[in-house]
Order: structure tokens, then sequence, then C-alpha cells
């Protein structure tokens, strides 16, 4: 299945984020992490003429931003960009 984005939308797989351990080794369930922003990979752009981003940046998108679809085995968000926060540069 291809998806391709709409208007200000871009199409980001998610990066899924190592365990959570205590200082101690506990390894801490989901329900009690904290919410905080999304990593993600940008894979598409909408059909917009200007973006901040391109494909293939890595990016923070807000927590409870967008809408999660899958394509595939990977989990995918499709947001609009003015709920990416920033590019990670590495």
């Amino acid at each position: 299945m291809n998806v391709k984005p709409l208007g200000n939308r871009v199409l980001v797989r998610t990066i899924e984020e190592e365990e959570r351990r205590t200082p101690g080794g506990i390894v801490l369930p989901e329900s009690v992490k904290e919410e905080k922003a999304v990593r993600g990979e940008v894979v598409a752009l909408g059909t917009a003429e200007k973006f901040d981003v391109k494909e293939g940046d890595k990016v923070l998108i807000s927590a409870y931003a967008g809408t999660e679809i899958r394509i595939g085995e990977a989990k995918h968000l499709l947001v609009k960009t003015t709920d990416v926060l920033g590019i990670i540069e590495e």
C-alpha cells in the first residue's frame, strides 16, 4: 500500500523507543512511561508547495499529533507540518 499525503501533511515512519529502565535496572511498563515527543523519519511529503523538512529527515513530532496508520508491519503517522517540532541532526 502506498500513501501520498495531501496539502501540508507529511507521512512519518515512527522510530520505536528503547525499553525504559530505572537506574537500578527495573524495566518500566508501557503504562508508566511518560508521554513525550515521538521520533520518526519522513517518508513522503504532501502536495503543498513548500516544506521545512525533506524525505529522509529524522524528526520530533508532538506526542498526540496525527493519525496512526500501518503500512506493512511498520507504524506510520500522518501529521500536519505544524506538528513537526524539529529535525534531529546526528
